[in-house]
């Protein structure tokens, strides 16, 4: 039985990533980047599958663990009792291979530890041949191989590597494991503590350049770094999360691949990249947007590799059990062949707030821009599958259509503010007819509320973005109907769902059975909805409600289970931690208006946004 989510940290060299437990034991990491099938998946199956782990042989008392400041090298502490040791895990920054790298540090007394190394790859379907090489271990399967290098002696017992040693004070003894392709030779050796220094080096420099100075710092800045462990460094993308199919549901079958790159979430995370002085990073993410995006408009996907690959194709691991039961094992994300309205204006957004904010032009994106509007032109009433990927038949989301007016009202401020071509009169004309349409279908007057498509009744969470991307001003009364609407209907245990709770609604909304916990990111657009509409102190009561649901070392995933007082969901979870920033940011005065209000002049009336 894996450990909960949040008994997880995660390392990483901005290429890939590993979670550790508290346990000492590494129960996820994929070679030699975030979608590769070289795993270790013991986190997804059972102990039968990959996993690495040291730890105090007898046991431990008292476990305690931290990042060493600013930096994602974790520190664990054991307490045994008889003593007592630290854990030091950490990736260095990618060099020639990926490396994972553990030492262990005598703290006090003497302390026996063991490790176990269980490689399996593919995602735990495949042993591979191992031996010692020069007092090595190497081991190969397929297009994979590792090498573990230690002064430890080991050996293999039931297809796993174990050790035995002992530290005392001052002592500290290396493991270092690297992949390299089967088919060339093995990387030269690196000298872990050199590697701990470097990087540490490297992270308290990326740390150094955080320009946010207000309250909750230190959350915010976890969140960055997170951020930049999530980050796939050749080519900028933002890989949504480390993991695939940790459930929304436990026990359940809403279990996803997380491990791409969603247009969707463009424009909260390069404007928090940007406020907070990280313009290096926002540019690699806006030049990535860009190169996924070239193409035809009507193929423009929800998602992409992270280096850009368009083909996803969603399969099921059936030899794995999943966590907790939770099953199938999914990966690859079907929702990639998905038509979404909202990416359309979410990468316009996007490029809109890099110009609003700064960032230099880049001269082929007003020519994507321009093609992107002309599919909209047309396309904007067609049902999709809407923000949240349902799997059940196409709808008229009206979140999807306030953000096709998102798209129409961004190619106008590009004329008017920033002197770029196109046929801005027409292009009134259509954000017009969206914003009328929307007013018309989307809301429901007897309620004071908009609805989550057109015609329904139900609520939905994206409807609090409606006055943070400009669609409405937050003193409409429609924005204030809707945010109260939200609080009523939509929150448990103080935290929102998606969409209203129900088995029946569920299946109904997405095609699937079962339900899932609340979400972050909904949590924390209505704390910011609370801050617009003038209820700032009910806002920061629960931005700090959310900031108690991070781990020890400040993690969140994507969802917490309020029956069973969880994390459940994908993890680390860039939709959780790019919103914690932003808001973090709106609370203290320091972060961007709303993105709708910058850079435009005009009065809003009740039927008219801000302009």
């Amino acid at each position: 039985m894996p450990a909960p989510i949040e008994d997880y940290a995660v390392i990483g060299d901005t290429q890939t990533a590993a979670l550790v437990g508290r346990d000492g034991s590494i129960d996820w990491l994929c070679f030699p980047r975030f979608d590769s099938a070289a795993c270790f998946a013991a986190l997804l199956g059972d102990e039968r599958h990959g996993r690495w782990r040291i730890a105090p042989a007898a046991g431990a008392r008292r476990v305690r663990r931290a990042y060493r400041g600013d930096t994602m090298i974790l520190e664990t502490e054991f307490d045994t009792g008889r003593g007592a040791v630290r854990l030091i895990d950490f990736m260095p920054p990618r060099g020639r291979a990926p490396d994972v790298v553990r030492i262990v540090e005598g703290l006090h007394g003497r302390v026996r530890l063991d490790m176990d190394l269980r490689i399996r790859f593919d995602y735990g379907h495949l042993t591979p041949w191992v031996r010692r090489v020069d007092g090595d271990l190497r081991a190969v399967g397929g297009p994979d191989a590792l090498v573990l290098r230690t002064p430890v002696a080991f050996t293999g017992r039931d297809r796993t590597t174990v050790a035995g040693f002992t530290v005392g004070p001052g002592d500290r003894v290396p493991f270092a494991l690297t992949w390299h392709p089967s088919h060339l030779p093995a990387p030269r050796p690196i000298d872990p503590e050199r590697a701990l220094a470097e990087t540490e080096t490297y992270w308290r420099r990326w740390a150094a350049r955080c320009t946010y100075q207000g309250e909750w710092r230190e959350a915010v800045l976890r969140s960055l770094l997170t951020l930049k462990a999530l980050t796939y460094a050749p080519t900028g993308g933002i890989v949504a999360a480390a993991t695939t199919s940790l459930p929304e549901d436990l026990g359940g079958v809403r279990n996803w691949d997380y491990r791409y790159c969603w247009l969707r979430d463009a424009t909260m995370t390069l404007t928090a990249l940007l406020v907070a002085g990280y313009e290096d990073e926002a540019r690699a993410w806006r030049e990535w947007l860009l190169r996924a995006a070239a193409g035809d408009a009507p193929n423009l996907q929800v998602m992409y590799g992270p280096a850009g690959e368009h083909r996803l194709p969603e399969g099921v691991l059936g030899w794995l059990p999943g966590y907790e039961g939770s099953a199938p094992v999914r990966v690859g994300n079907a929702a990639v062949d998905q038509f979404q309205l909202d990416v359309y204006g979410e990468l316009m957004d996007a490029l809109h707030q890099a110009r609003r904010l700064d960032l230099e032009p880049d001269l082929n994106a007003w020519s994507l821009q321009k093609a992107l509007v002309d599919f909209l032109e047309s396309n904007w009433r067609e049902p999709d599958e809407g923000i949240w990927e349902v799997r059940g038949p196409r709808r008229r989301f009206t979140h999807s259509r306030v953000l096709a007016w998102v798209a129409l009202d961004r190619s106008v401020k590009a004329v008017e503010v920033h002197g770029l071509d196109g046929p801005v009169g027409r292009w009134r004309r259509v954000r017009q007819q969206i914003h009328d349409d929307v007013c018309t279908h989307g809301y429901d007057a007897g309620r004071n509320t908009f609805t989550q498509s057109y015609g329904s009744r139900e609520l939905d969470a994206s409807l609090l973005l409606i006055p943070a991307v400009g669609f409405l001003p937050a003193g409409d009364e429609r924005v204030r109907g809707t945010v109260e609407a939200v609080e009523r209907e939509l929150l448990v245990d103080g935290f929102v769902r998606r969409y209203p709770a129900g088995g029946q609604i569920w299946h109904a909304v997405d095609g699937l059975p079962g339900g899932e916990g609340a979400f972050l990111a909904c949590t924390f657009w209505l704390a910011d909805s609370l801050a617009m509409i003038g209820r700032r102190a009910d806002a920061r009561s629960l931005f700090e409600r959310l900031l108690a649901l991070r781990n020890d070392v400040g993690l969140l995933s994507e969802e917490y289970d309020p029956r069973a007082r969880r994390l459940v969901g994908n993890y680390p979870q860039a939709f959780s931690h790019v919103p914690l920033v932003n808001t973090a940011m709106r609370l203290n005065g320091q972060g961007p208006p709303a993105r709708g209000h910058a850079g435009t002049a005009g009065r809003a009336t009740a039927d008219r946004p801000l302009e």
